[in-house]
Formats: structure tokens, C-alpha cells, sequence
């Protein structure tokens, strides 16, 4: 099999495309929220506390999934990951309603879990076949992320309108099990690198970097980063569960509504796949700062964009997080190497935990009103305060 992926390494980084494109729940939960509403009888708080979960489910996951991907190699961390998310599918899909309170431990836990085992896996991978180009890579890899939004709503808008919720959740289900069972059983790590002859010896080059977590999480860059994640979460997290319902208040349509969610998957695609390759040249950080100061913008703009103006504030917002999201791995990896890359980013991805269940408190606390916008302003104007105390990456050297 290392054969196989040595020969046709560009085969990694379309698999991890192929897996990807299903797992972008968080950012399409818009179009699932009436219809797991109105078919599983769930009231307003509890499809917003289904949405948390999943979300704080995906931040552990990354964690776990880590673990997993750099002990047992990214193959039996994919399969775990396909496992948990195409059961979540299948399983809210027999889901009584009567049970609707189990919604949130049958299908938000495992399919966040599962989709957060399957990003180190492809992520790490990738990363490890194309170590001089992570940002492209990762780039395009995230451009599927971002593509996902857009794929499962219409799945949501077209499949769930003619064959009920149900049978949309199920089908899906069982396309996530052929899909990403299929590309996890090929991905491969590489094989070590032999050193050169030239490059044994004393005073020769530098071994490669490599940082185990438990020193990694004795630095400050480990939590300015971790800080990063976090306060990055409110931006997005405060707006993609309403979006639609907030798109029907600033008078647009149903439709119209809804188009805001694919309008934004290709705003969150082009951010995934542009951001990255930017930061291979520009430097992680400086890219980061600037996606911060664009975050704080926006969200204060979608405090007051009307109509289509919302439509194209939320594009903008999700090309922003999106992109940063997407340096977050390779900025990882510059910092604390490539060895243990998988646990690395899963300890950094659980200020992606405690973005949500914040932001939730937050909403819970203040109402769902104007405050929003104010604490993503906030947030982000802090994220930017932590990126900009890191030190240059090499890029910036």
C-alpha cells in the first residue's frame, strides 16, 4: 500500500477530498435545524442544544481522533471515524419520535466525534506526503470542507422534501459508510525518510522538529493558538445555526433564505483552499491576523446588513473562518512538527469545545438578540490580540 500512495501520492489528497465532503455538518446545521424540528419534535432550544453538542462532540474528537491516527495509523482512525458518522446517520433515521430527547446522544455525539476522527486522519496524512506544501494541501483538502455546507443542504432541501427527513438521514448515512470506508482503507502514512549520506554526521542539518504533546502544552504559542480556535468559534458558531431564520427576519425568502447556506459553502471552499497557499508564502500568522481583523468587521456589518447584503456578509464571514480554520493545521505542524501532528492539532482543536459551549452559554445567558454580533466582534479582536503575540513562523523569518 505505501507503494501504491509513493507512486500516486495526489491519490491522498483525493481521498481526503472524497471523505471531507461529508462531514460539514456544522456549517449546513441551517437547513437541518426545521426539518429535525418538525420530524423528531424537537422545540427550539433543544435542536440549539443537538447543534452544541455536535460541535463541542467534533473538538474532542479531534483529540481522540488524534491519538488514534498518530498510535494506529490514519487508515484505523478513518475507519473509526466512518463508523461513528454514517451510525449517527443511520441511527437518527429510526430514531421514534417519542425518543426526541435522545437525539443528542444517538446522533450529535457520534457524528461529531466521527467527522472529528476522520479530519485528523486525512489532515495529518496529507500533511506527511506533501511536507513542503502544507499549505497547499491542506487547502485543497479544506476546499471540500467547505464545499460540504453547500452538498448537504441541498441533500437536506431536495432528498428530504421528496422522501421525508428520515429516509434523507438514512440515505446518507449509508453513502458516508461506501464513501469513506472505501478511501479510509487507503490511506497510508509515508514511509520514514532515510537520511542521506551527506546529511549523517555531527554538525550536519537539524533533525526535524518534533515536540511531544505533553512538552507542547508547557508553551505559550501551544495557547495562543488554542485561544485562536476558541475565540475564532464565536464568529461563526453565534450565526450558522440561524442564519436562515435570520435571513427571513431581514426579509428575504424561504429560498432566498436557504441560499445564504450554499452562497456560503463556496465563501467557506475558497477560504479553505486560498488561505493556506497564502500562508505558505505570507506566513501563518500574518494571514491569521488578517482573517481576525475580517471577522471582527463582519460580524459587526451583520448586526445591521439587510437582505442580500446578509447573504453576502455570511459568504464573507464563512470564507474568513473557514480560512483560518484551514491555517490552524499547518500552523500546528510548523510549530510543534510533524511526528506527532495528529495529537498536536486534536489538543489545539478543543478550544473549538469550549468556542461552542461558550458561545451557547453565552446565547443562553444574554438572549439571542443584538448581543451576538458584539461578543463575535469581541472574540474575534481577541484572536487577532493572540495571533499577533506569537512568534514569526519560518515563513516570516
Amino acid at each position: 500500500m505505501e507503494n501504491f500512495a509513493a507512486q500516486r501520492r495526489w491519490m491522498i489528497v483525493v481521498l481526503g477530498a472524497m471523505i471531507q465532503i461529508l462531514t460539514g455538518i456544522p456549517a449546513a446545521w441551517g437547513a437541518f435545524r426545521e426539518p429535525l424540528m418538525q420530524h423528531y419534535a424537537l422545540q427550539e432550544e433543544g435542536v440549539g442544544l443537538a447543534f452544541v453538542f455536535l460541535v463541542a462532540a467534533y473538538g474532542l474528537g479531534c483529540l481522540l481522533g488524534g491519538f488514534l491516527q498518530d498510535a494506529k495509523g490514519p487508515r484505523t482512525a478513518g475507519l473509526w471515524g466512518t463508523a461513528l458518522l454514517s451510525g449517527a446517520f443511520i441511527g437518527a433515521a429510526f430514531l421514534p419520535p417519542e425518543k426526541a430527547e435522545a437525539f443528542w446522544l444517538l446522533f450529535s455525539l457520534p457524528a461529531g466525534l466521527g467527522s472529528a476522527f476522520l479530519y485528523p486522519a486525512v489532515m495529518s496524512c496529507a500533511q506527511k506526503w506533501y511536507a513542503g506544501r502544507k499549505g497547499f494541501v491542506t487547502g485543497l483538502i479544506g476546499g471540500a470542507v467547505g464545499l460540504s455546507g453547500g452538498f448537504l443542504t441541498l441533500w437536506v432541501r431536495v432528498l428530504g422534501e421528496k422522501l421525508g427527513m428520515r429516509w434523507a438521514l438514512g440515505a446518507l448515512g449509508g453513502v458516508m459508510l461506501a464513501v469513506c470506508t472505501a478511501a479510509s482503507c487507503l490511506l497510508v502514512n509515508p514511509p520514514a525518510p532515510k537520511p542521506k549520506p551527506e546529511e549523517q554526521g555531527k554538525n550536519k542539518n537539524k533533525p526535524p522538529k518534533d515536540i511531544l504533546p505533553g512538552e507542547m502544552l508547557r508553551t505559550w504559542p501551544f495557547w495562543l493558538c488554542f485561544g485562536m480556535v476558541l475565540l475564532a468559534a464565536p464568529t461563526m458558531l453565534l450565526f450558522s445555526p440561524v442564519i436562515v431564520k435570520l435571513g427571513q427576519e431581514r426579509g428575504l425568502s424561504e429560498g432566498a433564505a436557504h441560499l445564504s447556506i450554499v452562497v456560503g459553502s463556496f465563501g467557506s471552499a475558497a477560504g479553505r483552499i486560498l488561505c493556506p497557499m497564502k500562508s505558505d508564502s505570507a506566513g501563518r500568522r500574518r494571514v491569521c491576523m488578517a482573517l481576525f481583523a475580517a471577522l471582527a468587521a463582519l460580524s459587526a456589518w451583520l448586526a445591521f446588513a439587510p437582505g442580500w447584503q446578509l447573504i453576502a456578509c455570511y459568504t464573507g464571514l464563512a470564507f474568513c473562518y473557514s480560512g483560518l480554520a484551514a491555517v490552524m493545521p499547518a500552523l500546528s505542524s510548523d510549530l510543534f512538527g510533524l511526528p506527532h501532528a495528529g495529537i498536536n492539532y486534536g489538543f489545539m482543536a478543543l478550544g473549538m469545545t469550549a468556542g461552542s459551549l461558550g458561545s451557547w452559554a453565552l446565547n443562553r445567558h444574554l438572549g439571542q438578540g443584538a448581543y451576538r454580533h458584539w461578543i463575535a466582534v469581541g472574540a474575534a479582536i481577541l484572536g487577532g490580540v493572540c495571533a499577533k503575540r506569537l512568534k514569526p513562523t519560518v515563513q516570516e523569518q
